[in-house]
């Protein structure tokens, strides 16, 4: 196949952008055209990411509009908070197509997103204009879209997993807990004290108790869903290892359903959707049985003795939580097969 689609990645010194750009050469239909970091501009790539030598060969570009939109078609923005609501407007002017993987166009409300991300808002145009793009749920809206949400990486594992029994009505929405662990790479590279080696090697730590900036993000997309306002409870846990993410969800059974009925359900809520695989009866997921891969692996039990049942959802925070998707959707986004460059194995062990 030749290359189609020319493609440009913002903020491409992160580990989001470096997942994009490892990703995209393996994509059969895209050419990296341009990496670009607003303050490594002239820099070899490879200075700030070795492992990318004579792979990407490519100099950092400056972060201007004009340029990016004379070398390429669509644009990654793996960008802290803050940044995308600024240039997103910019670039979609400039005829790009925009896939914004950071936060800023998630949240459909502007106070939500002022209120727990503490940044100024999109304007109200470009929140209306994003397609919050949950490629197994959404995935349909995505086709011919010019501006992508790409979910969290929290949000992308507990809403796999909660979204098929909450659309059924077999559970109560109101009754959801979601207790979540993540990688210390969901961080970000950024150095800080919470991430320091010795503050987190042979430690567990729980972090943001109800002020999490995904609370909102879920809390939306599972009131779309159930057609009524759902509110959890959403715990997140910093775990010492690089990357993956385990949600763990409870909550009441509506009627009477088994783990069968359950691992049926979601079958044949996510049939020919190839990146979530359903766990056979008593079987969990572990977070190395998805390590770089873009697969979602979910198991069920429902506890008889309480009327619960416990949902375990996993992925790696880094590909199926970030740049895995924001490439599944560049596919839906384009009409290609959702699964182009990206069905490789999970690393193991």
């Amino acid at each position: 196949m030749s290359h189609n689609v020319r493609a440009a990645i913002i903020g491409a010194t992160g580990y989001g952008g470096a997942e994009v750009i490892r990703l995209l050469q393996a994509h059969p239909l895209v050419k990296i055209t341009s990496v670009i970091s607003t303050s490594n501009a002239g820099a070899p790539l490879a200075d700030h990411f070795p492992h990318l030598q004579e792979v990407v060969v490519d100099i950092l570009d400056q972060l201007d509009v004009d340029l990016i939109a004379g070398k390429a078609d669509v644009v990654f923005l793996a960008t802290p908070a803050g940044v995308s609501a600024e240039l997103s407007p910019k670039l979609l002017a400039a005829g790009l197509k925009v896939i914004d993987i950071s936060g800023d166009l998630r949240l459909k409300s502007s106070s939500d997103y002022e209120k727990w991300y503490k940044k100024k808002p999109a304007s109200e145009d470009i929140l209306a204009k994003s397609i919050y793009a949950l490629s197994e749920v959404f995935g349909d809206e995505v086709k011919g879209s010019d501006l992508i949400a790409n979910p969290g990486c929290y949000p992308t594992a507990t809403l796999l997993g909660l979204i098929p029994a909450v659309k059924a009505g077999w559970i109560d929405p109101s009754t959801i807990i979601i207790d979540a662990k993540s990688g210390v790479s969901g961080a970000g590279r950024s150095v800080s004290l919470g991430v320091h080696y010795a503050e987190v090697n042979e430690n567990l730590n729980v972090y943001k108790v109800n002020k999490h900036q995904h609370i909102p993000e879920i809390e939306q997309a599972l009131s779309r869903v159930a057609g009524k306002p759902v509110v959890t409870t959403f715990t997140t846990h910093l775990v010492p290892m690089t990357r993956g993410i385990m949600s763990t969800m409870y909550a009441t059974v509506n009627g009477e359903h088994t783990a069968a009925e359950f691992i049926e359900l979601y079958r044949q809520f996510y049939e020919g959707r190839k990146f979530v695989r359903i766990r056979q009866e008593g079987k969990f997921p572990s977070t190395k049985e998805v390590y770089g891969s873009n697969y979602c692996d979910i198991g069920f039990s429902v506890d008889e003795r309480t009327g619960r049942v416990t949902i375990v959802s996993v992925i790696d925070n880094v590909v199926k939580g970030a740049a895995g998707q924001a490439i599944q959707n560049l596919n839906l986004m384009y009409g290609w097969e959702e699964t182009t460059g990206l069905l490789f194995a999970p690393v193991y062990p």
